[in-house]
């Protein structure tokens, strides 16, 4: 689970190491790689090397790395697990931040209310199958629940928490 971090480096050097890769000029490298280590609250991080990173942490960097050549579209797996309240709240607000710009970003989460507060459509998926598409009201009109977590249960037929979904 290192997220295909070199343990050797620092943040700040496997920022630049990637936007040297992707192209990014060096003036605008540094702008960007700057801000996205205060708005992930890697700014005390930036020249530790990896080796001995918590999940987050590690977390934190490659969301980084992968952010540094301001990619249109983003693809995010659980992008807050692992992280304590203030990343998760740092996360969420840099995740909005891309919405807001118009980004595409596709995420996955088992969190509801990340899930509720971050997305426009929602696509739910249980035993390999959609079984619901639709924006957050709509889902929870569709069942009837208030709250989006009964609402997917209610979508997943997942009541039993000895089933999985």
């Amino acid at each position: 689970d290192s997220r295909g971090l070199y343990l050797r480096l620092t943040p700040r050097e496997h920022i630049d190491y990637y936007g040297n890769l992707q192209g990014v000029p060096a003036t605008v490298l540094r702008t960007r790689r700057e801000e996205l280590l205060s708005r992930l609250g890697m700014a005390e991080l930036a020249d530790r090397r990896v080796a001995g990173f918590s999940h987050g942490e590690r977390n934190k960097v490659a969301l980084a790395r992968a952010l540094i050549h301001d990619p249109r579209n983003v693809i995010l797996d659980e992008p807050t697990h692992g992280l304590d309240v203030p990343s998760t709240r740092a996360m969420r607000a840099l995740i909005d931040g891309l919405r807001v710009q118009g980004r595409c970003v596709l995420f996955s989460s088992h969190v509801m209310q990340e899930v509720s507060a971050l997305c426009d459509r929602i696509v739910v998926i249980a035993k390999g199958t959609v079984v619901a598409d639709g924006t957050p009201d709509a889902l929870r009109e569709k069942t009837g629940c208030d709250d989006l977590e009964d609402a997917f249960v209610a979508l997943t037929g997942s009541a039993n928490p000895e089933t999985p979904a």
